[in-house]
């Protein structure tokens, strides 16, 4: 019977070590510690039953074995990359990663985005949900859609607008006049756009204090539209829910946000990405037409 060929991760580790002559090096090249390196190596080397390299106080020498292995292993990978490669450009190409704040992703896009892949049938989508400004980073998208205020969203953000600060709860609950005292008053924490300048700015006065608190407005409009309270969030959030008629703003009263969403496109932009963007603007001047909600 053959002998099984050995995984595919120990040939890598041998040949990226071997060209680099360093575990340390080869561990960085490929994302990996050197402790999982040496031990590829180590099970590569057990499983041909010879030794590839000395291990030297001052480094690594390859052994008579692993110099005879090492040029058909490169060659081996070289060949597989080269079969793959084309494949994957294809897949990138028809592939948008859209990175959203999870609020958005939920309460925006979800509802909508069969409406945007009927557009656009040959089109593949990977939807990336992140909760903080530092997840992007980590998110490498074609198009970013964050929330934050101007000064910490980054460069070549657009505004998602038009937005502000709205009050919203069930028709139920706005139908009764005195609603905010009979209650409860819902707030997404972390940002300044809360019930106290919400009330400052509708005079309304400053007794209005919130009793549930979350920690995105995504949660927020979720327990107003559950008949939970009345949540003070993104006019641009609950756009889908006030046009819907789910939700209605308690006061006609829209309040200037620092806060907001901001869209921004790797460069250069995609013919996804640019479809997309699109479209999006689209959908928001469209549930800013309809909902009940008046633009600031």
């Amino acid at each position: 019977m053959a002998r099984s060929l050995p995984p595919l991760p120990w040939l890598r580790s041998f040949e990226c070590a071997a060209r680099r002559m360093s575990f340390t090096a080869a561990a960085d090249e490929l994302g990996l510690t050197q402790s999982a390196v040496s031990q590829h190596i180590r099970g590569l080397e057990q499983h041909l039953g010879v030794p590839l390299f000395e291990r030297k106080p001052r480094g690594l020498a390859l052994t008579d074995q692993g110099r005879r292995l090492q040029p058909d292993v490169s060659a081996a990978l070289g060949l597989l990359a080269h079969a793959t490669a084309g494949m994957v450009e294809e897949t990138a190409k028809s592939l948008l990663t859209v990175a959203a704040s999870v609020s958005f992703a939920q309460w925006y896009l979800a509802p909508a985005l069969p409406q945007f892949l009927a557009r656009q049938p040959g089109l593949s989508l990977r939807l990336v949900s992140t909760v903080w400004p530092d997840d992007f980073h980590s998110a490498v998208a074609d198009v970013e859609i964050r929330f934050g205020p101007a000064s910490v969203v980054g460069e070549g953000a657009a505004r998602l607008l038009p937005d502000g600060l709205v009050a919203i709860a069930t028709p139920q609950i706005a139908a009764d006049p005195e609603c905010l005292s009979h209650h409860r008053l819902i707030e997404a924490v972390g940002t300044s756009d809360d019930w106290r300048k919400w009330a400052a700015h509708t005079g309304h006065g400053a007794a209005l204090a919130p009793s549930i608190f979350v920690d995105s407005h995504g949660l927020a409009v979720d327990l107003a539209r559950n008949g939970a309270g009345i949540a003070v969030t993104s006019a641009l959030l609950a756009g889908p829910c006030l046009a819907a008629g789910d939700l209605v703003a308690i006061d006609t009263t829209v309040v200037p946000s620092e806060d907001g969403f901001f869209i921004a496109t790797r460069s250069p932009a995609s013919e996804g990405a640019v479809a997309f963007t699109q479209w999006l603007q689209e959908e928001i001047a469209k549930h800013t037409a309809e909902r009940q909600c008046p633009a600031p």
